[in-house]
């Protein structure tokens, strides 16, 4: 590879970095301003959950409409174009003065959260398989990292410079200069470019979208098991995204400074943990296609674990409770660089949009009521049981969804590599 294309492809790494840091921090922060917007529409946590739940509908509903148009047409136009829509939409929640209007406008973001399928499917066809989870790692440490950023806006810039409001205009801002970027600077790659088998061709054939393949999407058994442990393991991270401060908050009793000088170092080992699961993905792919899930299992496992007792931790127990949330937060995001590149280890590059689509819409199609349903046990009971409850459930979910495909892998991955093999041959 030239020097010059391996510097371009870092460039589109830089930009999707911010476009995935900023847009996270934008999505993220409204967990953090929880109890600054309850008080300020005066709503119950039932109505809060709506809130959050009608974004992850929004999102939900469209995301086989991204897949669509990413597998047919430009996908950095159409990422551009998904930054646009963050900008604006972010400016009309900030604008709106009713609970109803809050409730429709927040509803309306939803629409650029579902565009993630063509970034990750670019970044697959720029890098290999054998580098692709670490590439998902360096840009999934954008969502902590926005989380992070979310929280000292919300926190310490928001009531600095007169509430929410101003720090949604900041962010929404910001979701305009990124489109612009993306619409210079990133540059379109023919699809399946990056695979092995064509890794020495001047000419790339090109592939098209084909229902045909789409079809065969479900047909690959990992896929199944992708989708199961999709649908619940977003459960917990939408728990923890929209209630985890208040939680803090208001049942272990931390004020904002608390929150913050606990969960910036919870947060930042996060981040940490999306490159090392994409690292010992990668490494454990290298000497067997289970690798990837195991790693995953693993991390979910663990994570469950250190969860329940740091939530189970007394309230006077501060050290105690960070240390087991350090820990948690070390092992929970092991899985989300290495199902991606799962999807794409086994799915031809002309539907890889299509295939993430069809996870992401699996994922949300549940954990979109999820908040809804936090929500509910939190007024029936407490947030703790809710978030306890919930994270438990379902990262125990996804830890046997992992070792059925640990049995499926390795010929799913084995017909991916011989059909490349049969087109290159042919080309």
């Amino acid at each position: 590879m030239s020097n010059q294309r391996a510097s371009a492809r870092w460039v589109v790494v830089v930009i999707f970095f911010f476009f995935m840091l900023l847009h996270q921090t934008d999505k993220l922060m409204i967990g953090s301003l929880q109890v600054q917007i309850s008080e300020d529409f005066n709503i119950t946590n039932t109505q809060w959950g709506l809130v959050n739940s009608g974004a992850l509908i929004v999102a939900t509903v469209l995301y086989p409409i991204w897949g669509y148009l990413y597998d047919h047409y430009a996908r950095a136009k159409l990422l551009s174009l998904a930054s646009f829509v963050w900008g604006a939409t972010t400016w009309l929640n900030a604008i709106v003065k009713s609970f109803g209007g809050f409730l429709v406008t927040r509803a309306s973001t939803g629409i650029d959260d579902s565009s993630y399928p063509g970034l990750y499917t670019l970044i697959a066809d720029y890098f290999g398989p054998h580098a692709r989870g670490k590439v998902y790692g360096i840009l999934q440490l954008a969502q902590s990292i926005g989380y992070l950023l979310g929280m000292v806006l919300a926190l310490m810039v928001a009531p600095a410079i007169g509430g929410w409001r101003s720090v949604f205009y900041i962010t929404g801002s910001l979701g305009l200069v990124i489109a612009l970027l993306i619409f210079l600077f990133v540059k379109e790659m023919p699809r399946g470019k990056a695979e092995p088998e064509f890794e020495n061709m001047a000419e790339m054939q090109t592939f098209k979208f084909s229902w045909a393949e789409a079809r065969e999407i479900f047909r690959k058994k990992t896929m199944w098991f992708v989708f199961l442990q999709g649908f619940a393991g977003v459960f917990p991270w939408n728990v923890i995204t929209y209630f985890f401060f208040a939680y803090l908050e208001k049942e272990r009793g931390y004020d904002p400074d608390g929150i913050l000088l606990t969960m910036t170092p919870v947060i930042l080992i996060l981040a940490g943990g999306y490159f090392l699961g994409g690292l010992l993905g990668d490494a454990a792919f290298k000497r067997s296609n289970k690798g990837r899930i195991v790693v995953s299992s693993v991390g979910v496992l663990m994570g469950a674990i250190f969860m329940y007792f740091a939530m189970a931790t007394p309230v006077e127990a501060k050290n105690q409770f960070f240390v087991l949330m350090c820990l948690a937060a070390l092992f929970m995001p092991l899985s989300s660089a290495n199902v991606i590149a799962t999807v794409y280890d086994v799915t031809v590059p002309e539907v890889r949009a299509t295939a993430q689509a069809v996870e992401y819409f699996v994922e949300n199609a549940g954990a979109a009521f999820a908040p809804i349903l936090t929500g509910l046990i939190a007024d029936m009971y407490d947030l703790k049981t809710a978030i306890l409850l919930i994270c438990t459930v379902a990262w125990g979910l996804c830890f046997f969804f992992y070792l059925g495909a640990i049995f499926t892998i390795d010929k799913d991955s084995h017909d991916l590599r011989a059909q490349m093999a049969e087109r290159a041959k042919a080309a």
